[in-house]
């Protein structure tokens, strides 16, 4: 398993990502994101919650 990408970094490959929790697990009410090329990654509703590419 790999580790969740922190909100606002950049550079990370185009496509759809899920908000995860510290540990990589599922986050009820957690949302989905899309970013295109060169887009950040926007903020999670919990501090330390990541992102995970689908």
């Amino acid at each position: 398993m790999t580790k969740p990408i922190k909100p606002g970094t950049d550079n990370q490959s185009p496509g759809k990502y899920t908000e995860v929790g510290p540990r990589g697990g599922k986050v009820s009410g957690g949302h989905n994101a899309t970013i295109g090329k060169g887009d950040r990654l926007p903020p999670t509703t919990e501090p330390g919650n990541g992102w995970e590419k689908k």
